[in-house]
């Protein structure tokens, strides 16, 4: 059961299991905000299974990359006992209320969404689901009446397009839809590839030496940091645009050893790059360790992962349950009643 205050807020978020590890961008940029708002919200975290569906991918893999995020989730401090962890796929009305999103949203307006051009541009498998993927993001938010949902700038069309249809949703059919407001983290870290860094870090388009991956070898993730790009005139200073690849090194120290930026300026004022370097590497190494340590034995016990996210689906399905009553009640679906 949850610890927090009777009428917390609602916050709810989830990531997709597309990929053997989370990488030091997700792990910064979103993870270690998730941490801190369990103190003040009622926190419910998915893996996103069922959107990963819309990407080619071997049922194994699926299955093993699943119980991965959600051990990352844990290991990166997510507590199961105050927060819902679970499965996106162990709560059917996640796709019951997915499918009256989609009668909701016109064909043209689902045509908008940048995410699907701009993937079927790279030659991403053009399939309905993918089409229609903002229509099932915005049914898990709606369906947990999240007051809040941490977003990034690549998300805030599709909360707009949550937004649009609760609001279409309720002025139709009367109130029975939370419309949910962006949360911003303050200061939340955005973690750039380690050799282009005008990039976000990503699974997608970084290389193996741009990217950080949480459960490589703590040797490899040090000689990534070594062979980090740079500039030529040797100041280590925060200045995104002249400067970003420094800028990043900095930011990365900054939010794993809970120092100042301008504090870390002054503390290299007449270092080197190399300093620098070695410096975030060895933060980085002491963060990684203890976290790869808790991901071993999570994995190491997969009844028990399951255990816990059957745990968090049970809760979250107590909250889903009720939400999918009133819109079942709202469009004229009749009950179910048992048979006699």
């Amino acid at each position: 059961m949850s610890d927090q205050p009777t009428g917390a807020p609602r916050i709810l978020s989830g990531m997709q299991p597309t990929s053997d590890s989370l990488h030091l961008g997700n792990y910064l940029g979103a993870l270690v905000n998730w941490v801190s708002l369990q103190d003040d919200f009622d926190a419910y975290y998915f893996v996103a299974d069922l959107h990963s569906l819309t990407v080619p991918t071997d049922p194994q893999v699926l299955r093993e990359r699943t119980r991965v995020t959600a051990a990352q989730f844990i290991a990166g401090g997510v507590d199961p006992q105050r927060s819902a962890v679970f499965c996106q796929s162990h709560v059917a009305e996640h796709a019951e209320l997915g499918w009256v999103m989609n009668c909701l949203t016109a064909f043209g307006e689902a045509s908008r969404m940048t995410q699907f051009k701009d993937k079927t541009a790279k030659g991403q498998n053009a399939n309905v689901g993918l089409f229609t993927y903002p229509m099932l993001m915005a049914a898990d938010i709606l369906l947990y009446d999240a007051a809040y949902v941490p977003v990034g700038e690549d998300q805030r069309q599709h909360l707009e397009v949550t937004r649009d249809l609760a609001e279409r949703f309720n002025t139709r059919f009367g109130e029975a839809l939370v419309v949910p407001q962006p949360y911003i983290v303050k200061g939340s870290a955005k973690v750039m590839d380690l050799q282009e860094p005008t990039a976000k870090m990503s699974k997608s388009t970084s290389g193996p030496k741009g990217l950080i991956d949480l459960m490589q070898d703590p040797s490899k993730i040090a000689k990534n940091i070594r062979s980090a790009v740079t500039d030529t005139d040797g100041e280590v200073r925060y200045d995104v645009e002249a400067k970003p690849g420094v800028s990043n090194l900095l930011v990365i120290h900054s939010v794993l050893s809970g120092t100042r930026v301008e504090e870390l300026e002054r503390a290299f004022a007449g270092r080197g790059y190399g300093d620098l370097k070695k410096e975030v590497a060895e933060v980085v190494v002491t963060a990684v360790e203890p976290f790869q340590a808790r991901m071993r034995e999570l994995l190491d016990d997969p009844a028990e992962l399951d255990r816990v996210l059957a745990m968090g689906a049970e809760r979250a399905q107590e909250v889903a349950r009720a939400t999918m009553e009133r819109v079942r009640q709202r469009v004229g679906l009749l009950p179910a009643v048992p048979p006699a």
